[in-house]
C-alpha cells in the first residue's frame, strides 16, 4: 500500500528541507520531495505540520506496557540497558510482531560486581514491576578469566550491545562494590572480538576516567558530581571527544533523583541536576556526540513523555531545537549501528511521527502528536492514547 504524506515540513534527523511530501510504501520510504506519479492509496495532509523520524531512547529499562507507552508519545525505538533474561524474550517477541508498540535494543544482562548497582534495586522491584519468577541470579564478573564466558552468555540471551558498572554509588549516598579496571578492560576487549559495542554507566568523572580507560564506546550517562564549569569537566570532555567516545544524556533521570519524585527509587543531592548539565555544556562545546536518552523506568522519568522533557532540558541546557531533535534521531541510530532508521530518507524504515507546529524552532511541538508510523503502519494519536498492546 502507498501513502503520500503531502506539504508538511520535513526535519530529516539532522536539518530541515522545507515543505516536501514523502511517500511509504510496504514499510519503507520510497521518495523524499515531490511525490512521483502515480495514485496513493492513502493521502495524508501534512500542511502546516512537521514529519520528522520517530524518535529513539538512547537509555532505557523496559518493563510490561513500556514499548505500547513509548510509542504513543512518538518514540519509535529503545534503547534498554539492562534487562533480565526472560522479561526480555517476551518484549523482543512483542516488538517484533506487533506494530502498536516501539521496537527494541537491549544490553540484556548488565555486567557489575557482585553486590554492585543495580542489584539493590531489586528487591524493591520484585512483586511490583518484576514478578518474582523471572527474578533471577545475576550472572557476575569477579576476574578477567570470566570475561569472555560472560560476553559468550550475553549473545546467547540475544544482547544487542554490552553495559557494565563502574558506579560505586557514592552519588548516590551509600557504598557499592564495582567492576575493577582489570574486568572492566577485559570485558571491553571480549566484546568488541565479537562486534559488541561497550556502553559503560559511570556516573563520576573518575568513574568516566576508569570507562575511557577500559575503552568503552560510550557512555550511559553524564556526571554529576563536578560543579559547573569546573576545570576538570573541561578536561572530561575533551578526553570523551578525542576518543571518539559519545555520550547519552539522561539529564532527565537527575532532574527526577534531584527533585526525589514519587517512585524514585534512589535519591540524590539537589546540587547533583546542576553538575549534570555543566557536564552537559562542556560535552557539547568540545563536540562530543550527544545521543538523548532518559534512564526511563515504569516510576520517573516515564517512557515516551520522558524523551519529551530530555529534549527540552537540552535546548534549556544550549542545544539547538534542530541539534536536540537529532541528538533523538540520526545520531543514536548512527553510533548503535542502526542504518535502516533515524532519518527521512529513500529506502529507510517509515518510522516516523508527524506533529502540528514546527519543533525545529521549539521541541515543545512534539506535544501536539497528530500520527506516529512504524515500519509503515499509521496509528493515530487518538489510537494511541487508547492504551497499544
Amino acid at each position: 500500500m502507498r501513502t503520500t504524506i503531502r506539504g508538511a515540513h520535513v526535519f530529516d534527523g539532522e536539518r530541515a528541507l522545507g515543505a516536501a511530501d514523502v511517500v511509504l510504501e510496504d514499510g519503507l520510504i520510497t521518495a523524499v520531495g515531490a511525490a512521483p506519479d502515480g495514485t496513493a492509496d492513502v493521502e495524508v495532509d501534512g500542511r502546516g505540520g512537521t514529519l520528522l523520524p520517530g524518535l529513539i531512547d538512547a537509555h532505557t529499562h523496559v518493563f510490561d506496557g513500556s514499548l505500547a507507552e513509548a510509542l504513543r508519545y512518538g518514540v519509535t525505538t529503545e534503547f534498554d540497558m539492562f534487562c533480565l533474561p526472560r522479561p526480555l524474550a517476551r518484549h523482543r517477541r512483542l516488538a517484533d510482531q506487533h506494530d502498536d508498540v516501539a521496537d527494541l535494543r537491549s544490553a540484556g544482562t548488565i555486567a557489575t560486581a557482585p553486590g554492585g548497582h543495580p542489584t539493590q534495586l531489586l528487591a524493591a522491584l520484585t512483586g511490583t514491576v518484576l514478578d518474582p519468577s523471572e527474578v533471577t541470579e545475576i550472572d557476575h564478573v569477579t576476574d578477567p578469566a570470566q570475561a569472555g564466558a560472560f560476553v559468550k552468555a550475553r549473545l546467547a540471551e540475544g544482547a544487542d550491545y554490552l553495559k557494565l558498572v563502574l558506579d560505586d554509588g557514592a552519588v548516590h549516598g551509600t557504598d557499592l562494590p564495582r567492576l575493577t579496571p582489570a574486568v572492566a578492560t577485559a570485558l571491553t576487549a571480549a566484546a568488541h572480538e565479537v562486534g559488541l559495542l561497550v556502553i559503560a554507566h559511570a556516573i563520576t568523572a573518575a568513574e568516566v576516567d576508569l570507562a575511557l580507560d577500559a575503552g568503552a564506546d560510550g557512555l550511559a550517562h553524564v556526571w554529576a558530581d563536578l560543579p559547573p564549569e569546573d576545570r576538570d569537566s573541561r578536561r572530561l570532555a575533551e578526553r570523551i571527544r578525542a576518543r571518539g567516545v559519545f555520550v547519552v544524556t539522561t539529564l532527565a533521570y537527575f532532574e527526577a533523583l534531584s527533585a526525589q519524585r514519587p517512585g524514585a527509587t534512589v535519591c540524590s543531592h539537589p546540587g547533583h541536576y546542576a553538575n549534570a548539565v555543566g557536564a552537559l555544556r562542556a560535552l557539547h562545546r568540545a563536540g562530543v556526540p550527544l545521543l538523548t536518552g532518559t534512564d526511563a523506568t515504569p516510576f520517573a522519568p516515564a517512557h515516551g513523555v520522558g524523551l519529551h522533557r530530555e529534549l527540552q532540558l537540552l535546548t534549556e541546557a544550549g542545544l539547538g531545537a534542530e541539534q536536540a531533535l537529532a541528538a533523538a534521531t540520526a545520531v543514536p541510530a548512527r553510533h548503535f549501528g542502526l542504518t535502516d532508521r533515524g532519518r527521512v530518507a529513500p529506502g529507510l524504515r517509515a518510522d516516523l511521527l508527524l506533529v502540528e507546529g514546527d519543533p525545529t524552532r521549539d521541541v515543545a511541538a512534539l506535544g501536539s502528536l497528530t500520527a506516529v508510523w512504524r515500519r509503515g503502519v499509521r496509528h493515530d494519536a487518538g489510537s494511541l492514547a487508547s492504551g497499544g498492546v
